[in-house]
């Protein structure tokens, strides 16, 4: 799963290095996050309707519309690949509301004995990149009034960075296949499917790291601080 990420680049950075092409900017008060966690907002990139895209701020737990309350958003922080196509709280969303998750690295534990040992996981030369997601949209009732946009991230089998950590990984997507994931008039899934694969192992490196990043009230650089 994927349970913690960061999105620390610099807003300039961020719009030259992954968002000039999508045809969007990151704010310029976008702060470093160094411990995104469930229910924070996430900054997502969308194209509501063909070639329009927005730079948007999505709760991270997806909730279905049908949804009574939000809380379903706590366990809908992932969607597996392998049944995101066909799994009610998921399916329609994977249709017609997908999205990029912005991101430059992110977390995932190893049971290591009794303790569960931290790694920071990333592209080696440092750059930002960009997860699947899905978006919905949700409000009391079904009512137009207090909406709410909400997320998840979809994971799939762990490369071979990452397997000796953890049997799953988010996927990440690659800049050409940006178009065809954000496309919403693209709905058919034997297109979509195969996007959702483990990324190229021999760009990403796994650091260790200190257990400091485990409270999700710490976020800030000593997060990333390595052990030894």
């Amino acid at each position: 799963m994927c349970g913690r990420f960061t999105l620390r680049t610099p807003a300039t950075v961020l719009t030259r290095q992954l968002l000039l092409d999508l045809g969007v900017e990151a704010p310029a008060d976008l702060r470093p996050r160094f411990n995104i966690a469930p229910t924070q907002m996430i900054a997502a990139v969308r194209e509501v309707s063909p070639g329009d895209r927005t730079f948007d701020w999505l709760r991270w737990g997806l909730v279905p519309s049908w949804a009574k309350d939000v809380s379903i958003g706590n366990r809908m922080v992932n969607a597996r690949a392998e049944t995101v196509a066909e799994k009610p709280a998921f399916r329609d969303a994977f249709r017609r509301r997908r999205c990029l998750v912005l991101a430059d690295g992110y977390y995932e534990w190893r049971k290591e004995g009794s303790k569960k040992q931290p790694y920071y996981i990333r592209m080696a030369d440092e750059s930002p990149f960009a997860f699947a997601g899905l978006w919905e949209r949700w409000s009391p009732g079904g009512s137009n009034d207090a909406v709410l946009e909400t997320c998840t991230l979809i994971t799939t089998d762990a490369n071979e960075v990452t397997r000796p950590i953890h049997d799953r990984m988010p996927v990440i997507l690659s800049p050409t296949e940006y178009v065809l994931w954000l496309n919403p008039e693209f709905r058919d899934p034997r297109a979509l499917l195969p996007l959702l694969k483990p990324y190229e192992a021999g760009e990403m490196i796994a650091v260790p790291v200190t257990p400091y990043v485990n409270n999700p009230k710490h976020d800030d650089p000593a997060c990333l601080k390595a052990v030894g």
